[in-house]
Parts: C-alpha cells; sequence; structure tokens
C-alpha cells in the first residue's frame, strides 16, 4: 500500500477551517479506498484536524527547543500534545542547517514524534538516514510546485535515493497522477509526498480519487 503524505502548507485552501475541510475529505477517500493518507498541517491547525479525522496528523515543521524562551518557535512536545504524531523536518521551503536538522531530530525522538525528513537530492538524503527518520522523502526543488512530476522528468533520482538511502523512500515534486504515483512504487519508494495537487485541486476529492487510482 502506498503511503500518501499531504503537505497542506498555508494555502487558503487548506489553513483554518478549510484544513478541517480538506481533512475530513481526505479521511472520507481513505476509507472508502483502504489507503494510507497523511497530513501534514501549519501547527495552528495540528489540534483543529487531529481531532476531526482519524488520519495520522503530522506538522510542517518545528524547532530544535526545549521548554523556556522561545518565542515564536513551535516546540516539539507541544505538537506531540496538539495530536500530531510526526512533523516534516528540512523542507524545500524551510532548509535547516545540518547542526540544527541534527537537534531537531533528537527533541523529535525525545517527543516521541515522527520524522519525515526532506532531502533535495539522493546524495544528502543518505547522508539523513543516520537520524533515523520515518522516511526521507526526496523532491527535487526545481519540480516541486510544477505540472512535471519528478516520475516524469527525472526518475533516475528516485532509483538512485531507493539504492543508496538506507531508510525508506517517499518522492515529491509534481506528483499529481496515478502514474506519477504508480512509476514511483515500482522504481521502490514508499509512497509519495505532495501538495497543490490535491489542496489547490478544483474538486480535492476527485482529485485525490484520481491519484489512487494505479
Amino acid at each position: 500500500m502506498a503511503v500518501i503524505v499531504i503537505n497542506f502548507k498555508t494555502y487558503a485552501q487548506a489553513t483554518g477551517a478549510n484544513a478541517e475541510r480538506l481533512a475530513r475529505i481526505c479521511e472520507k477517500v481513505a476509507r472508502k479506498r483502504q489507503a494510507d493518507i497523511r497530513l501534514a498541517v501549519q501547527a495552528a491547525d495540528i489540534y483543529r484536524v487531529a481531532r476531526a479525522v482519524s488520519l495520522p496528523v503530522y506538522a510542517e515543521h518545528v524547532d530544535a527547543i526545549d521548554p523556556g524562551r522561545n518565542t515564536g518557535f513551535i516546540l516539539p512536545k507541544d505538537v506531540k500534545a496538539e495530536g500530531a504524531v510526526g512533523t516534516l523536518l528540512n523542507h524545500s521551503e524551510h532548509r535547516l542547517p545540518a547542526d540544527v536538522l541534527v537537534t531537531s531530530a533528537k527533541e523529535c525522538q525525545e517527543a516521541d514524534l515522527k520524522i519525515i525528513i526532506c532531502a533535495a537530492t539522493p546524495d544528502e538524503g543518505a547522508s539523513m538516514a543516520a537520524l533515523k527518520p520515518e522516511f526521507v522523502a526526496v523532491e527535487p526543488p526545481e519540480l516541486i510546485a510544477g505540472k512535471v512530476s519528478v516520475s516524469e522528468a527525472e526518475p533516475e533520482v528516485i532509483s538512485e535515493a531507493v539504492r543508496r538511502i538506507e531508510a525508506p523512500i517517499l518522492v515529491g515534486a509534481g506528483i499529481h497522477t496515478a502514474k506519477d504515483v504508480e512509476i514511483a512504487l515500482r522504481l521502490g519508494a514508499k509512497g509519495v509526498l505532495l501538495a497543490s495537487g490535491i489542496t489547490k485541486a478544483q474538486d480535492p476529492e476527485k482529485a485525490l480519487e484520481a491519484l489512487l487510482g494505479f
């Protein structure tokens, strides 16, 4: 079964009340298709979404901090308490220095949060496997939010990631069709990480159904 992680980002269609609405659509499709769908939402929406649906909820980011004087930062332990089971780290839109990533991973493990670490290349992803993430998500930055997927444009990136990274692999960047998912799985990935293909779809339910049609 493919793992489908949908990153809500801060799109207007996927924040606040719309985050809950979209989450309920995702849950409806997950139940209908017996699919493994997981949701990454911004910190402000974790409590709302985690209580609205039974799907696993991830934070889009947490900071490498302990409780204390950290105004404006996101505390891993609080994310867990709000209902998240895990977090993304090092997304291309929120890159972390190597030392901060190591500390963040440690803080997440202490908070009992699963980690999906994002990497721009298989080489970068290989160096992150030692942090023992649940998944490494490989996303070529130049393809993110585009109309051409990594499965279509750079399938060799998926093959190399599977070969080199000693952790389960997700792939992302431009993923929006069942064929994209099917190619990723055939090349050895465990699933996909996507955003706008669902969050910005005119009919998210139809788009997600189509994505699972592989």
